[in-house]
């Protein structure tokens, strides 16, 4: 499986529309982060998105600097 990391408004539904797409998460590929725009997520969390615990744990994890 291969998840991707997005932006999304909390009244779409889960499965539905996201603004931006932000990264992947591949957790059986050498690099489990994939092409993750920093820089767009730093904007969104300015813009007061707020990120999921799963994301969160991922980042931290994975020593993504926010």
């Amino acid at each position: 499986p291969v998840y991707t990391i997005v932006a999304a408004n909390s009244r779409s539904a889960r499965n539905g529309s996201f603004l931006e797409k932000l990264g992947q998460y591949d957790p059986k590929g050498e690099k489990n982060l994939v092409d993750v725009k920093v820089e767009a997520v730093q904007a969104w969390l300015g813009k007061g998105a707020q990120m999921s615990d799963t994301v969160r744990s991922l980042f931290k994890k994975h020593g993504v600097k926010l």
